[in-house]
Protein backbone atom coordinates (compact mmCIF):
# COMPACT_ATOMS: atom_id res chain seq x y z
CA UNK A 1 0.00 0.00 0.00
CA UNK A 2 3.23 2.28 0.19
CA UNK A 3 2.42 3.15 -3.50
CA UNK A 4 -0.44 5.02 -2.05
CA UNK A 5 1.28 7.48 -0.67
CA UNK A 6 5.01 9.50 -0.31
CA UNK A 7 6.58 10.46 2.61
CA UNK A 8 9.59 12.96 1.80
CA UNK A 9 11.18 12.63 5.34
CA UNK A 10 10.38 11.26 8.67
CA UNK A 11 10.09 12.72 12.01
CA UNK A 12 12.52 12.11 14.62
CA UNK A 13 10.28 12.44 17.76
CA UNK A 14 9.69 9.72 20.59
CA UNK A 15 6.31 10.61 20.76
CA UNK A 16 4.30 11.68 17.33
CA UNK A 17 0.93 11.64 17.33
CA UNK A 18 -1.51 12.87 14.62
CA UNK A 19 -4.62 15.50 13.86
CA UNK A 20 -6.00 14.58 10.85
CA UNK A 21 -9.31 16.86 9.29
CA UNK A 22 -11.02 16.67 5.66
CA UNK A 23 -13.17 19.06 3.12
CA UNK A 24 -15.82 16.51 3.95
CA UNK A 25 -19.08 16.21 4.65
CA UNK A 26 -18.89 16.39 8.30
CA UNK A 27 -17.29 19.77 8.39
CA UNK A 28 -20.00 22.44 10.05
CA UNK A 29 -18.12 24.91 11.60
CA UNK A 30 -14.99 23.86 9.02
CA UNK A 31 -13.79 21.90 11.69
CA UNK A 32 -12.60 19.26 9.63
CA UNK A 33 -11.29 21.26 6.70
CA UNK A 34 -9.99 24.79 8.42
CA UNK A 35 -8.98 23.82 11.73
CA UNK A 36 -6.26 21.79 10.11
CA UNK A 37 -5.02 24.09 8.07
CA UNK A 38 -5.09 27.29 11.39
CA UNK A 39 -3.14 25.17 12.91
CA UNK A 40 -0.44 24.36 9.89
CA UNK A 41 -0.22 28.23 9.42
CA UNK A 42 0.28 28.74 13.28
CA UNK A 43 2.78 26.26 13.70
CA UNK A 44 4.44 26.88 9.86
CA UNK A 45 4.60 23.07 9.37
CA UNK A 46 6.32 21.83 6.40
CA UNK A 47 4.94 19.06 4.45
CA UNK A 48 6.29 16.25 4.42
CA UNK A 49 4.33 13.84 2.09
CA UNK A 50 0.58 13.03 0.73
CA UNK A 51 -1.65 10.31 -0.64
CA UNK A 52 -1.79 10.09 -4.08
CA UNK A 53 -5.38 11.01 -5.76
CA UNK A 54 -5.09 8.18 -8.40
CA UNK A 55 -8.22 6.45 -8.23
CA UNK A 56 -9.82 8.00 -5.41
CA UNK A 57 -12.59 10.98 -6.89
CA UNK A 58 -14.75 11.50 -9.47
CA UNK A 59 -14.08 13.78 -12.20
CA UNK A 60 -17.94 14.50 -12.91
CA UNK A 61 -21.22 13.53 -11.96
CA UNK A 62 -24.10 13.47 -14.84
CA UNK A 63 -26.25 16.24 -14.36
CA UNK A 64 -24.17 18.56 -12.50
CA UNK A 65 -21.49 21.78 -13.69
CA UNK A 66 -18.42 21.31 -11.63
CA UNK A 67 -19.74 19.91 -8.82
CA UNK A 68 -16.56 17.35 -8.52
CA UNK A 69 -14.33 18.51 -11.14
CA UNK A 70 -10.50 20.22 -10.87
CA UNK A 71 -10.42 23.35 -10.90
CA UNK A 72 -8.51 25.24 -13.88
CA UNK A 73 -7.50 28.89 -14.05
CA UNK A 74 -6.09 30.23 -17.20
CA UNK A 75 -4.40 33.55 -18.82
CA UNK A 76 -4.40 34.62 -22.19
CA UNK A 77 -5.14 30.40 -22.98
CA UNK A 78 -2.26 29.09 -20.50
CA UNK A 79 -3.55 26.75 -17.86
CA UNK A 80 -1.36 28.64 -14.90
CA UNK A 81 -3.03 25.92 -12.05
CA UNK A 82 -5.56 23.33 -11.58
CA UNK A 83 -6.15 22.34 -8.45
CA UNK A 84 -7.94 18.85 -8.06
CA UNK A 85 -7.96 17.30 -4.80
CA UNK A 86 -5.14 16.71 -2.25
CA UNK A 87 -4.23 14.76 1.06
CA UNK A 88 -1.54 17.00 2.32
CA UNK A 89 0.68 15.32 5.74
CA UNK A 90 2.60 17.92 7.75
CA UNK A 91 5.02 17.66 10.72
CA UNK A 92 5.85 19.92 13.16
CA UNK A 93 6.64 19.90 17.18
CA UNK A 94 5.08 20.79 20.54
CA UNK A 95 7.84 21.00 22.86
CA UNK A 96 9.26 17.36 22.82
CA UNK A 97 6.68 15.79 21.36
CA UNK A 98 5.86 15.17 17.14
CA UNK A 99 2.48 16.42 15.77
CA UNK A 100 1.50 15.21 12.37
CA UNK A 101 -1.15 17.14 11.13
CA UNK A 102 -2.93 15.63 8.21
CA UNK A 103 -5.08 17.60 5.65
CA UNK A 104 -7.36 15.74 2.86
CA UNK A 105 -10.28 15.69 0.74
CA UNK A 106 -13.21 12.95 1.63
CA UNK A 107 -12.47 9.92 -1.40
CA UNK A 108 -15.64 9.23 -3.49
CA UNK A 109 -14.33 6.17 -4.62
CA UNK A 110 -11.97 3.07 -3.29
CA UNK A 111 -12.59 3.93 0.69
CA UNK A 112 -10.37 0.73 1.54
CA UNK A 113 -7.71 1.39 -0.19
CA UNK A 114 -7.68 4.86 1.05
CA UNK A 115 -8.31 3.82 4.39
CA UNK A 116 -5.23 1.38 4.01
CA UNK A 117 -3.06 3.94 2.55
CA UNK A 118 -3.91 6.67 5.42
CA UNK A 119 -3.33 4.16 8.41
CA UNK A 120 -0.18 2.56 6.36
CA UNK A 121 0.99 6.36 6.40
CA UNK A 122 0.51 6.99 9.77
CA UNK A 123 2.37 3.68 11.40
CA UNK A 124 4.86 4.71 8.79
CA UNK A 125 5.68 7.99 10.97
CA UNK A 126 5.06 5.77 14.18
CA UNK A 127 2.44 7.97 15.60
CA UNK A 128 1.22 6.74 18.80
CA UNK A 129 -2.73 8.28 18.61
CA UNK A 130 -4.58 9.53 15.71
CA UNK A 131 -7.22 12.28 16.76
CA UNK A 132 -9.88 13.05 13.95
CA UNK A 133 -11.99 16.09 13.62
CA UNK A 134 -15.39 16.47 12.37
CA UNK A 135 -18.27 18.98 13.34
CA UNK A 136 -22.25 18.82 12.54
CA UNK A 137 -24.81 21.38 12.78
CA UNK A 138 -27.58 21.49 15.16
CA UNK A 139 -30.21 23.72 17.41
CA UNK A 140 -27.73 24.86 19.66
CA UNK A 141 -27.13 28.00 21.69
CA UNK A 142 -23.95 30.38 20.28
CA UNK A 143 -23.29 31.70 23.84
CA UNK A 144 -22.69 28.27 25.38
CA UNK A 145 -19.29 25.84 24.91
CA UNK A 146 -20.33 23.94 22.05
CA UNK A 147 -21.18 19.90 23.12
CA UNK A 148 -18.87 17.65 21.35
CA UNK A 149 -19.45 14.18 20.57
CA UNK A 150 -16.88 11.19 20.18
CA UNK A 151 -15.98 7.98 18.84
CA UNK A 152 -12.92 5.11 19.73
CA UNK A 153 -11.04 2.48 18.38
CA UNK A 154 -10.26 0.54 21.03
CA UNK A 155 -12.23 -0.60 24.20
CA UNK A 156 -9.69 0.70 26.78
CA UNK A 157 -10.04 4.41 25.54
CA UNK A 158 -13.61 5.00 26.58
CA UNK A 159 -12.11 5.36 30.52
CA UNK A 160 -9.61 8.47 29.35
CA UNK A 161 -12.90 10.14 27.03
CA UNK A 162 -15.43 10.34 29.61
CA UNK A 163 -13.30 12.58 31.76
CA UNK A 164 -13.45 15.36 28.40
CA UNK A 165 -17.15 16.27 29.17
CA UNK A 166 -17.91 14.31 25.54
CA UNK A 167 -21.28 12.28 24.46
CA UNK A 168 -20.18 9.13 23.10
CA UNK A 169 -21.74 8.50 19.83
CA UNK A 170 -24.89 6.23 19.29
CA UNK A 171 -25.15 7.40 16.03
CA UNK A 172 -26.36 5.13 13.72
CA UNK A 173 -26.46 6.06 9.94
CA UNK A 174 -24.20 6.92 6.63
CA UNK A 175 -20.63 7.08 7.55
CA UNK A 176 -18.06 9.53 7.19
CA UNK A 177 -14.32 9.23 6.56
CA UNK A 178 -13.52 9.34 10.13
CA UNK A 179 -15.89 6.71 10.99
CA UNK A 180 -14.58 4.42 8.69
CA UNK A 181 -10.95 4.64 9.62
CA UNK A 182 -11.83 4.48 13.30
CA UNK A 183 -13.31 0.89 12.62
CA UNK A 184 -10.42 0.21 10.19
CA UNK A 185 -7.66 0.94 13.08
CA UNK A 186 -9.39 -0.65 15.74
CA UNK A 187 -9.10 -3.70 13.68
CA UNK A 188 -5.24 -3.42 13.03
CA UNK A 189 -5.01 -2.14 16.96
CA UNK A 190 -4.34 1.22 16.19
CA UNK A 191 -5.26 4.24 18.32
CA UNK A 192 -7.81 6.59 16.63
CA UNK A 193 -10.28 8.52 18.45
CA UNK A 194 -12.87 11.74 16.85
CA UNK A 195 -14.16 14.80 18.02
CA UNK A 196 -17.31 15.76 16.07
CA UNK A 197 -18.20 19.43 17.50
CA UNK A 198 -21.72 20.08 17.22
CA UNK A 199 -21.82 23.93 15.57
CA UNK A 200 -25.17 26.48 15.86
CA UNK A 201 -27.15 26.68 12.81
CA UNK A 202 -30.75 29.03 12.99
CA UNK A 203 -33.30 27.73 10.33
CA UNK A 204 -35.77 30.74 9.49
CA UNK A 205 -36.86 29.62 5.69
CA UNK A 206 -40.53 30.32 6.67
CA UNK A 207 -40.13 34.01 7.76
CA UNK A 208 -39.46 36.21 4.84
CA UNK A 209 -38.08 39.00 7.04
CA UNK A 210 -34.68 37.13 7.93
CA UNK A 211 -32.22 35.14 5.75
CA UNK A 212 -33.19 31.50 5.10
CA UNK A 213 -30.98 30.39 8.16
CA UNK A 214 -28.16 31.38 9.98
CA UNK A 215 -25.02 29.16 9.99
CA UNK A 216 -21.23 29.61 11.35
CA UNK A 217 -18.88 29.10 8.36
CA UNK A 218 -15.97 28.87 11.27
CA UNK A 219 -16.86 28.22 14.09
CA UNK A 220 -13.95 29.53 16.63
CA UNK A 221 -15.96 28.51 19.76
CA UNK A 222 -15.96 24.85 18.84
CA UNK A 223 -12.58 24.96 17.45
CA UNK A 224 -11.44 25.83 20.87
CA UNK A 225 -13.73 23.42 22.69
CA UNK A 226 -12.00 20.54 20.33
CA UNK A 227 -8.45 22.05 20.97
CA UNK A 228 -9.11 22.32 24.19
CA UNK A 229 -9.48 18.41 24.75
CA UNK A 230 -6.58 17.49 22.02
CA UNK A 231 -4.33 19.66 24.15
CA UNK A 232 -5.65 17.53 27.46
CA UNK A 233 -6.07 14.12 25.78
CA UNK A 234 -1.94 14.62 24.12
CA UNK A 235 -0.46 16.68 26.91
CA UNK A 236 0.49 18.94 23.94
CA UNK A 237 -0.27 22.20 25.89
CA UNK A 238 -0.63 24.16 22.58
CA UNK A 239 -1.06 28.22 23.26
CA UNK A 240 -4.66 28.59 22.51
CA UNK A 241 -4.68 32.19 23.62
CA UNK A 242 -5.59 33.31 20.12
CA UNK A 243 -8.71 30.90 19.29
CA UNK A 244 -9.89 32.19 22.41
CA UNK A 245 -10.10 35.63 21.20
CA UNK A 246 -11.41 34.68 18.07
CA UNK A 247 -13.90 32.43 20.18
CA UNK A 248 -14.86 35.88 22.17
CA UNK A 249 -15.15 38.10 18.98
CA UNK A 250 -17.85 35.49 17.64
CA UNK A 251 -19.74 35.43 20.56
CA UNK A 252 -20.01 39.08 20.22
CA UNK A 253 -20.65 39.23 16.57
CA UNK A 254 -23.49 36.65 16.97
CA UNK A 255 -25.22 39.19 19.66
CA UNK A 256 -24.88 42.05 17.42
CA UNK A 257 -26.57 39.76 15.25
CA UNK A 258 -29.10 38.49 16.90
CA UNK A 259 -29.89 42.26 18.44
CA UNK A 260 -30.41 43.51 15.05
CA UNK A 261 -32.23 40.58 13.68
CA UNK A 262 -34.63 41.42 16.72
CA UNK A 263 -34.41 44.99 16.28
CA UNK A 264 -35.82 44.65 12.65
CA UNK A 265 -38.35 42.29 13.31
CA UNK A 266 -39.23 42.21 17.09
CA UNK A 267 -42.40 40.04 16.36
CA UNK A 268 -40.08 36.89 15.98
CA UNK A 269 -39.16 37.04 19.24
CA UNK A 270 -35.39 36.45 18.44
CA UNK A 271 -33.86 37.30 21.51
CA UNK A 272 -36.69 35.41 23.30
CA UNK A 273 -35.51 32.20 21.38
CA UNK A 274 -32.08 32.78 21.70
CA UNK A 275 -32.73 33.15 25.55
CA UNK A 276 -34.90 29.91 25.64
CA UNK A 277 -32.28 27.45 23.86
CA UNK A 278 -29.53 28.78 26.16
CA UNK A 279 -31.78 28.26 29.58
CA UNK A 280 -32.35 25.00 28.24
CA UNK A 281 -29.14 24.03 27.02
CA UNK A 282 -27.10 21.03 29.32
CA UNK A 283 -23.99 22.87 29.07
CA UNK A 284 -21.53 20.17 29.61
CA UNK A 285 -17.99 22.38 30.62
CA UNK A 286 -15.24 20.83 30.10
CA UNK A 287 -12.37 22.35 32.87
CA UNK A 288 -9.59 20.22 33.55
CA UNK A 289 -8.20 22.34 36.54
CA UNK A 290 -7.79 19.74 39.05
CA UNK A 291 -5.45 17.89 36.08
CA UNK A 292 -4.05 21.31 35.60
CA UNK A 293 -2.75 21.78 39.26
CA UNK A 294 -1.82 17.93 39.92
CA UNK A 295 0.55 18.52 36.42
CA UNK A 296 1.95 21.54 37.81
CA UNK A 297 2.69 19.98 41.39
CA UNK A 298 4.70 16.74 39.44
CA UNK A 299 6.64 19.34 37.67
CA UNK A 300 7.24 21.26 40.35
CA UNK A 301 8.01 18.13 42.67
CA UNK A 302 10.44 16.96 39.71
CA UNK A 303 12.26 20.56 39.38
CA UNK A 304 13.23 20.62 43.34
CA UNK A 305 14.60 16.79 42.61
CA UNK A 306 16.67 17.85 39.98
CA UNK A 307 17.95 20.87 41.59
CA UNK A 308 18.70 18.74 44.97
CA UNK A 309 20.93 15.89 42.40
CA UNK A 310 22.67 18.86 40.77
CA UNK A 311 23.77 20.33 43.99
CA UNK A 312 24.85 17.04 45.01
CA UNK A 313 22.07 17.00 47.63
CA UNK A 314 22.01 13.34 49.03
CA UNK A 315 18.82 12.07 51.38
CA UNK A 316 19.40 12.41 54.81
CA UNK A 317 20.56 9.72 57.08
CA UNK A 318 20.71 8.87 60.75
CA UNK A 319 23.37 6.20 60.41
Amino acid sequence: MSDAFELWEKPQAKEVYMLAGWRQWADAGSISSSLPHYLIQQFGAKQIGDIRADGFYIFQIPGTHDLVRPVVKFDSGYPVSLKSQRNEIYYTTVGQKGLVIFLGDEPHLDIERYTAAFLHMAQSLHVKRIIGLGGVYGEVPYDKERMVSSVYSKPRLKKELEGLAVNLSAYHGGASIGSVICRRAGEQGMEYISFYAFVPTYDFSDVAQVENSIRIENDYSAWLGVMRRVNHLLKLNIDLSDLEEKSEKLRKMLDEKVEEIDSKAPQLGMKAYMKHLSDEFNEAAFNPVDDFWEEELRQLFDDLDDSGESRGIAPSSDT
